[in-house]
């Protein structure tokens, strides 16, 4: 017993020393126990490239001068550029212009016949009355000065030098050859015709060709309207 209650009192003895040692002893202690272990490496990201699921790197596009173009070729031309604006411009106004004169055009050819003195040789000759007439004279002289001034802005816009017009375009240049002798003729004769009207007598002569180049002429315009501007709706309605 005497044995058993000594070691009990010298295992008491060691605790309490132990307990007695100061914090930084211990710290320090384990602090050199940790540093003792070997550190673990920081790894290396991998590259963009070695990741499976990266993208291709996008391939770059091809320069104007691996094109062939030279850089006095690529540089902008400001005089060329004034010229195409206004070019582009004086044609706009030249379709619109074409299609606001289909309106009195149409309009005249209607009110031709109205115009017109109605009998055969040998019967009484009905002549149209003055509205008639005045209100078809009105609408051929709003036709012909919309027409010539349509026709201005087409002939006046600056040409592009190099340039060669195909399809719908020689088109309607090739009916103007048409109905532009037609609106130059179509007034004279209708002047031939309201004098000879006023005089009381039936239209004769080459006034008397007036309503059937009238036709031809307007037939001609029209031909020339939907060749380039074919949806009209679409074309002048369109917005900048």
């Amino acid at each position: 017993m005497k044995r058993k209650a000594s070691k009990l009192a010298f295992a008491f003895g060691v605790l309490s020393l132990a307990s007695l040692l100061p914090y930084p002893l211990q710290a320090q202690s384990a602090t050199s126990s940790s540093q003792q272990q070997p550190s673990a490496k920081p790894t290396a990201p991998q590259s963009s490239s070695q990741l499976p699921n990266a993208p291709a790197p996008a391939p770059q596009s091809p320069s104007l001068s691996d094109l062939g173009f030279t850089p006095q070729q690529t540089q902008a031309n400001p005089q060329l550029q004034a010229m195409l604006d206004r070019r582009t411009h004086m044609l706009k106004i030249h379709q619109r212009l074409g299609l606001i004169t289909a309106i009195p055009m149409a309009a005249a050819l209607i009110t031709g016949p109205m115009a017109k003195a109605k009998g055969k040789n040998g019967q009484p000759i009905k002549e149209p009355t003055s509205a008639n007439l005045d209100f078809h004279t009105a609408l051929g002289g709003v036709t012909t000065a919309l027409y010539f001034t349509t026709a201005y802005y087409a002939i006046r816009a600056p040409r592009v030098p190099g340039t060669h017009k195909h399809g719908a375009i020689r088109v309607h240049e090739a009916l103007a050859f048409i109905h532009g002798p037609g609106m130059i003729l179509t007034p004279i004769l209708g002047i031939m015709a309201y004098k000879q009207e006023n005089d009381g007598e039936k239209v004769h002569g080459i006034a008397s060709a007036h309503g059937a180049v009238a036709a031809v002429t307007a037939a001609a315009y029209g031909a020339s309207i939907i060749a380039v501007s074919w949806p009209i709706h679409l074309k002048f309605w369109e917005k900048q």
